[in-house]
């Protein structure tokens, strides 16, 4: 903290308020001065004026009007916008913001670093606001999570006043025989630990949250953009009561303790209403729980929310315009298949379109649309499912994922009997699609008539803009890699023989990751004339991505390493997701 040159001004402000005597205020000066402290602080910690004559006097010497926090709720978009470590070092809390500037309030408005630092975490003007000190700590202590590696850390403590952080939108599950249990799942310092997961989880934009018994410890994992990171962990001591709590939010036995469990539970927190499934599983230390963070606002409403390269915009929007066939999307476990699929969906949900769709689980609810949940146990698998739903007068059928032949030969004569149908598949590329169908038994005549287009895609990160740096590759690495380094001819002076790309640095507003965010690249190919005949003609799945790519295809390497020209993503990240390509 620094001494400021306007406590003369504020000297004569408190004078003039008759705050405090003359000779009060000299002695204070004094010591202040000695003690390298603000005067307004000092006076405050001396209880020889009050928070409120502090903040109005500074408040008159910056002339604008005192503000008061005590019904205050901050705003969750914009609390994000700076990490929480930098809010509680300066003592800051984001008010309002306005077009290209962020009104804060500040513990110190007179400190300049503190201002530099939330200008360039954000990218915005920073204007500071006069309110109590007092009152800002406590809006940070009932807003904020836990700080990673705070000193005395416990969960039952700092998290007092969250209660109402969180609303759960299912009713809790009584069970008389179970009441020690029961007891402990309910008591107020397991429900504030559940709720600060699920509050953490929504404010860092995680996926997953994995609740993981240890021998002697209970490790707490969140998935972020892609990734596992560790955080705080709740005490061992309670394994067994947050384990309890989390199925009675999602109606399930608690009893149970042997066998997997899967169910769900709805949540409302930091404005948004999510939905969150849960899955346990018996570890030899207890049930590990991996709950799934379903956001609903986190979906594309069209297709062109997707920021589709134009090759695949237009064909895939050629592709959902048509009135029957097949629409494959591939693509590893977290890919983002759903989600593309979803967009598709909420972009042909008309009220004259009947849509049912097919799933294991259901992932998403979704308004106006049927949606059937498949049970293996029942007898209801997916192809079970998809003979009963084309008895429902269907336009557009989704199929989770074709598993089998049955299910493939089911898919491809409800396309061909005049429904559009859509669905996944696990290959690594659009052309391999087309060679598992084949291998499934569809014959490739069928095939060819019911197809309309293969899509494979993968999630990137993207790097950080506030610190991403531009670094020089060698071209020898990008051989070494097999890429073309005229790919990079825009960036690159060949005499120097390195190409110019960014690279991840870290930051705090990215949690010294270098990343945050992700999205999609796609490798869209559209089932032409062309295509058709190959298929016919029993080509492999080479022959037909080159002669795909020949018609315009973006492969997903190069639509990778697009996004690394762009300075989107790192050539690392890149080479991650589509190095085998």
């Amino acid at each position: 903290m620094t001494v400021v040159s306007h406590s003369s001004r504020i000297s004569d402000i408190l004078l003039q308020r008759g705050s405090i005597s003359g000779e009060a205020l000299k002695q204070a000066q004094e010591r202040a001065q000695g003690a390298s402290v603000r005067l307004e602080k000092y006076l405050q910690d001396n209880s020889l004026i009050t928070a409120m004559e502090a903040t109005i006097s500074l408040a008159e010497y910056l002339r604008m009007a005192p503000i008061t926090l005590a019904r205050f709720t901050p705003n969750p978009q914009l609390m994000e916008l700076i990490p929480p470590v930098i809010l509680r070092k300066h003592q800051a809390l984001p008010m309002i913001k306005l077009g290209g500037t962020l009104m804060v309030a500040l513990g110190d408005p007179f400190d300049i670093m503190a201002i530099d630092e939330l200008h360039v975490i954000t990218g915005l003007n920073i204007m500071p606001l006069v309110a109590a000190e007092k009152d800002i700590q406590d809006t940070l202590a009932r807003t904020l999570t836990p700080v990673e590696g705070a000193p005395g850390l416990d969960l039952e403590d700092i998290m007092k006043d969250s209660d109402n952080d969180i609303e759960v939108g299912k009713s809790e599950k009584e069970e008389v025989s179970l009441e020690e249990a029961m007891e402990s799942a309910e008591g107020a310092p397991v429900i504030r630990m559940v709720n600060m997961m699920l509050v953490e989880a929504l404010r860092t934009r995680a996926s997953d949250i994995h609740i993981e018994p240890q021998e002697k410890t209970l490790r707490l994992r969140y998935r972020i953009d892609g990734s596992l990171t560790e955080r705080p962990s709740p005490p061992k001591s309670y394994q067994a009561a947050i384990t309890s709590r989390i199925k009675i939010m999602s109606d399930l036995d608690i009893a149970e303790r042997r066998v997997p469990q899967d169910g769900r539970f709805r949540i409302k927190a930091l404005g948004k209403e999510v939905d969150i499934r849960v899955s346990l599983l018996p570890s030899i230390h207890g049930e590990k729980v991996v709950m799934r963070v379903l956001d609903k606002s986190a979906l594309f409403p069209s297709l062109s929310g997707l920021n589709l390269e134009e090759h695949a915009f237009k064909a895939m929007s050629y592709a959902i315009a048509q009135p029957h066939g097949i629409i494959l999307v591939t693509g590893p476990t977290g890919s983002g298949k759903t989600t593309t699929l979803y967009s598709c969906l909420q972009e042909l949900n008309k009220p004259d379109v009947n849509i049912v769709t097919c799933e294991d689980p259901v992932e998403y609810q979704l308004v106006g649309i049927n949606q059937v949940q498949v049970s293996a146990g029942v007898g209801l698998t997916f192809s079970a499912a998809l003979r009963s739903i084309l008895r429902q007068d269907p336009d557009i059928v989704l199929v989770g994922e074709i598993r089998d032949g049955e299910t493939a030969e089911i898919a491809v004569k409800a396309a061909l009997t005049g429904h559009l149908v859509l669905s996944t598949l696990h290959t690594n590329d659009a052309a391999g699609a087309i060679a598992r169908l084949i291998d499934m038994g569809i014959p490739p005549f069928l095939l060819s008539s019911s197809l309309i287009l293969s899509q494979a895609q993968r999630l990137y990160r993207k790097l950080c803009t506030v610190c991403r740096q531009k670094v020089e590759v060698p071209l020898d690495v990008l051989a070494a890699n097999r890429i073309d380094p005229d790919f990079f001819l825009n960036n690159a002076d060949k005499e120097s023989g390195h190409v110019s790309i960014y690279k991840a640095v870290g930051c705090p507003k990215c949690s010294n990751t270098g990343y945050k965010g992700r999205g999609a690249i796609m490798e869209v190919l559209p089932v032409t004339e062309h295509i058709k005949e190959m298929i016919m003609k029993g080509a492999t799945s080479g022959e037909v991505r080159e002669a795909a790519r020949a018609g315009g295809m973006i492969t997903l390497k190069e639509a990778g390493l697009q996004k690394v020209r762009e300075g989107v993503t790192s050539l690392e990240a890149a080479m991650e997701m589509t190095g085998g390509e």
